[in-house]
C-alpha cells in the first residue's frame, strides 16, 4: 500500500520533477482517483439502496416504507458508504500533507454530522407524514413536536462540529449554554412559547387540522391547515392565507366552530326591526282577515273565543279597544313566525326553536328568530335563512306592520 500512494511519486521523481512537485501531484492524482472510486461506489450503492426499498415498500401493507423513499431517507444513508471510502483513505491520500490531512479529517467529521442531521431530519420528516395519515393523530400538531426534536438535534450537530474545529470537548459548548440562557430564551422567545402553546393546545384540544375558527385580531376565518412550532395558518374562505402565532391560540380569544360542526345544526340568530308606530290592537275584522292564514287560523280562533269569553264574563267596555284582553297584530305575527318556522322542512325540530321580542331600540322592536338548520353547509345554511327571511318580509304587510329602515330619497319626494 505504501508503494502504491507514492508509485506516481516515484515516477515523477524519476523523470525528473522535483520532489516537492511530484508530492502535490501524486496528492492531486489520489484525490481524484478518491473521488472517482467514492462516485462509483455511491452511485452503486444508491442504486441499490433505492431500488431495494422501492420493491420493499411496494410489496409491504404498510405505507411507512413509501414515505420513507418519499423523504429521501435511503438515498441519504446510501451516502455513508462514500464517506466511509473518503475517512478511510484519507491519511493515504495525504501522506505527504499531515496539515492538509487534519483539516480534510476534521471537514469530513463535520460532513457526517451534517449527513446525520439529514437523515434524522428525513427520518422525523418520514414519521410526521405517517403520523398525519393515523385517524388519531391526524389533526394534531405533529409538526411543532417534531419541529423542536429537529431544533434539539441542530443545536447537538452544531456544537459537535464546533467542538471538532476547535478541539474542544462538546460538554463546555453546553456549560457555556447554561451561561448563556438568558439570551437564548430572548432569541428563541417565539419557539418556546409555541413549544409550550403546541403542548397546551393538543393536551386541551382546543384546535385541530381541518377545525374552522374565527380569529377576527388577525383577520383569519376559515379552516387550520398547519399547525407548526411558531405558526398557525389558516386557509380563508376566500383562499387566503392568514399565519397566526401559536402561542396567540392561548392568550388571545377566538371562535373554534367545531361544536356546530359536531351539533345536529347551525345556528340562525337574525331580527326583523318592526316601526313601534305600526303596532295596534286588531279589530274584530282584521282578526276575521287574519284567520283565512292556514298556520294561524286554529291559534286565532281559540285565542279569540278565550279572550272574548273573558271580556263577555268580566263584562269588558269593548267601545273601546284598550279595555280587556286584546290581540295585538305584533303579537300574532310573532306566532305566526315561530309556527312558519317550527313547519319549515329545513329547521332541525330537536334542537331549540323561538321567537322572541327583544327591547325596543331608536330603530324599532326586533323580532328575533333563534332556530338551527338542520344542514350545516355554508352555503346551504345561507340559502335556508335566506329563504326564511324573503317570506317573512313578504308577509309582514299581511299584518298591517311595517318593516323599520332608514330615510332614503323617495320619503323626500313631494307629490
Amino acid at each position: 500500500m505504501s508503494n502504491l500512494k507514492h508509485l506516481l511519486y516515484d515516477y515523477l521523481v524519476s523523470v525528473g520533477v522535483t520532489e516537492s512537485l511530484s508530492e502535490y501531484l501524486n496528492m492531486i492524482a489520489l484525490l481524484i482517483l478518491l473521488f472517482i472510486v467514492m462516485f462509483i461506489i455511491g452511485f452503486v450503492a444508491r442504486k441499490i439502496l433505492l431500488t431495494v426499498s422501492t420493491r420493499l415498500s411496494s410489496k409491504s401493507k404498510t405505507n411507512f416504507d413509501d414515505l420513507l423513499v418519499a423523504n429521501k431517507t435511503p438515498r441519504n444513508i446510501a451516502r455513508i458508504i462514500p464517506l466511509l471510502i473518503a475517512i478511510e483513505f484519507n491519511p493515504f491520500v495525504f501522506s505527504d500533507f499531515d496539515y492538509a490531512e487534519k483539516v480534510v479529517e476534521k471537514g469530513l467529521q463535520v460532513f457526517a454530522i451534517v449527513l446525520t442531521l439529514w437523515i434524522v431530519r428525513s427520518f422525523l420528516n418520514t414519521l410526521k407524514d405517517y403520523f398525519k395519515t393515523l385517524p388519531r393523530l391526524k389533526d394534531k400538531p405533529i409538526d411543532s413536536f417534531m419541529q423542536v426534536f429537529m431544533i434539539f438535534t441542530w443545536i447537538v450537530g452544531v456544537f459537535s462540529a464546533f467542538a471538532i474545529i476547535t478541539d474542544t470537548e462538546i460538554w463546555a459548548y453546553f456549560t457555556a449554554l447554561g451561561a448563556a440562557s438568558a439570551i437564548i430564551i430572548l432569541v428563541f422567545r417565539d419557539t418556546i412559547l409555541g413549544f409550550v402553546a403546541s403542548i397546551q393546545v393538543s393536551i386541551n384540544d382546543m384546535v385541530r387540522i381541518g377545525d374552522w375558527i374565527t380569529f377576527e385580531k388577525y383577520g383569519a376565518d376559515g379552516d387550520v391547515i398547519e399547525i407548526n412550532l411558531s405558526t398557525v395558518k389558516v386557509q380563508n374562505f376566500d383562499k387566503t392565507i392568514t399565519t397566526i402565532p401559536t402561542y396567540a391560540l392561548i392568550s388571545d380569544s377566538f371562535k373554534n366552530w367545531r361544536g356546530m360542526e359536531n351539533s345536529g345544526g347551525r345556528r340562525i340568530k337574525r331580527s326583523l326591526n318592526i316601526k313601534l308606530n305600526s303596532i295596534k290592537y286588531l279589530s274584530e275584522n282584521e282578526i276575521d282577515k287574519l284567520k283565512k292564514i292556514d298556520l294561524i287560523s286554529a291559534y286565532l280562533k281559540k285565542r279569540h273565543s278565550d279572550i272574548s269569553e273573558y271580556n263577555i264574563k268580566n263584562n269588558i267596555n269593548k267601545e273601546l279597544l284598550l279595555n280587556g284582553r286584546n290581540l295585538t297584530n305584533i303579537g300574532v305575527f310573532r306566532k305566526y313566525l315561530e309556527t312558519y318556522v317550527e313547519h319549515h322542512s329545513a329547521i332541525n325540530k330537536d334542537m331549540m326553536i323561538m321567537v322572541r321580542q327583544l327591547a325596543p331600540t331608536t330603530q324599532g322592536i326586533p323580532l328575533e328568530i333563534y332556530a338551527f338548520s338542520s344542514d350545516k353547509r355554508w352555503k346551504n345554511y345561507e340559502y335556508i335563512m335566506s329563504d326564511i327571511f324573503d317570506h317573512l318580509i313578504a308577509a309582514v304587510p299581511y299584518f298591517d306592520l311595517e318593516i323599520f329602515e332608514l330615510p332614503n330619497n323617495s320619503n323626500f319626494v313631494t307629490k
